[in-house]
C-alpha cells in the first residue's frame, strides 16, 4: 500500500551573512492515515518542515530531498501551479496564530467561501451553505453570524476554529498542523483536539501534529518524531514514549511537571554537543 506521504533526507538551508543556515537536516519519515506528531523546542526545524512539504518556504531558502511524495506525486518535480492547486485541496496547514493567518479586511465567511471556489466550481449560494456547514462542524454554535465577522470580532479559539474549517472545507488528504492549540486556553485546547479527532477519524485523513509539547502529542497522535538542531533524533509509538533511548527526548519527558512531586530545583536539559552533530 503506498503510504500517504514520503519523506526522504529533507534538507532546508538558508544563506546568510555568516554562512549557510542548516534549519532541517536529513529528516526522513512517511505517513499513512494516521497522526503523526512532530515535537521538540522551538527553533528545532519542526514548522520548517511543515512549510517545506507545502512548498511554503521563504523564497530564499534551499529546500532538497532525496524524495518528497505525496502518494505517487513528486512534490519536487511538479510544476508550481500543479503544486499551488494541491495545496488546500490535497493538503492543508493549520498555522500558528490566527491573527496573523486570517486576513483582517474579509469577513471569516468569505475568506472561506474563497479557499472553496478557488478549487471547486460551484455557485455562490452552495459555497455559502458548504462553509456555513463547515463552520458548524467545527462546533461554532452559531455559524450565520461568525460568517459576517471579521477576525478582529471573535476570540482566539474561535478563529483558530475558524481557521481550521477553512483548512477543511475541501476536504484534503492531508493535514499539517502547526501548534494549533499554542495559543488557546486549556478548555478551548481539548476542544481544538476532539474536533481534530473528529474530523480526522471521520475523513481518513492523515494529520502531521506539530508542537512543542511533549505531553500533548504524546496523548493525541499515534507516532512521535522527535527532532533537535534541525535532524530527527528518535521516532516511536507515543504508547512506548516512557521506553525513549535517546538523552534528548529523555531530558524533555524528565522536565514534565509532576503532581504530587516534590522538585527543588527544577530539572533542566543538560545539552549534549554530540546531539547536534
Amino acid at each position: 500500500m503506498t503510504a500517504l506521504l514520503t519523506v526522504k533526507n529533507l534538507r532546508v538551508t538558508y544563506p546568510t551573512r555568516t554562512g549557510v543556515s542548516e534549519a532541517v537536516r536529513g529528516v526522513s519519515f512517511s505517513l499513512g492515515r494516521e497522526r503523526l506528531g512532530i515535537v521538540g523546542e522551538s527553533g528545532s526545524g519542526k514548522s520548517q518542515t511543515g512549510r517545506a512539504i507545502m512548498g511554503l518556504t521563504a523564497r530564499n531558502a534551499i529546500v532538497e530531498t532525496d524524495m518528497l511524495k505525496f502518494g505517487d506525486i513528486d512534490l519536487m518535480r511538479i510544476p508550481a501551479r500543479q503544486r499551488r492547486i494541491m495545496r488546500g485541496k490535497s493538503i492543508a496547514m493549520i498555522l500558528q496564530d490566527p491573527k496573523y493567518s486570517l486576513n483582517p479586511v474579509m469577513t471569516i465567511g468569505r475568506q472561506i467561501v474563497e479557499t472553496l471556489r478557488t478549487h471547486e466550481r460551484i455557485g455562490n449560494r452552495e459555497a455559502r451553505q458548504r462553509t456555513l456547514s463547515m463552520l458548524e462542524a467545527v462546533q461554532i454554535r452559531d455559524p450565520e453570524r461568525v460568517f459576517t465577522l471579521y477576525p478582529h470580532e471573535v476570540s482566539g479559539g474561535m478563529g483558530q476554529r475558524a481557521m481550521i474549517a477553512m483548512m477543511l472545507v475541501c476536504s484534503p488528504e492531508l493535514l499539517i498542523a502547526d501548534e494549533p492549540t499554542s495559543a488557546l486556553d486549556v478548555t478551548v485546547q481539548l476542544e481544538v483536539l476532539k474536533i481534530l479527532d473528529k474530523l480526522v477519524g471521520e475523513r481518513g485523513m492523515g494529520l502531521i501534529f506539530i508542537s512543542h509539547d511533549l505531553r500533548l502529542v504524546s496523548s493525541f497522535c499515534d507516532r512521535v518524531l522527535v527532532m533537535y538542531a534541525g535532524k530527527m533524533v528518535e521516532e516511536l509509538p507515543s504508547a512506548n514514549l516512557k521506553n525513549a533511548t535517546h538523552p534528548y527526548t529523555k531530558g524533555l519527558l524528565n522536565c514534565l511537571p509532576q503532581i504530587g512531586v516534590h522538585r527543588h530545583p527544577l530539572p533542566v536539559l543538560d545539552r549534549q554537543p554530540e546531539w547536534a552533530a
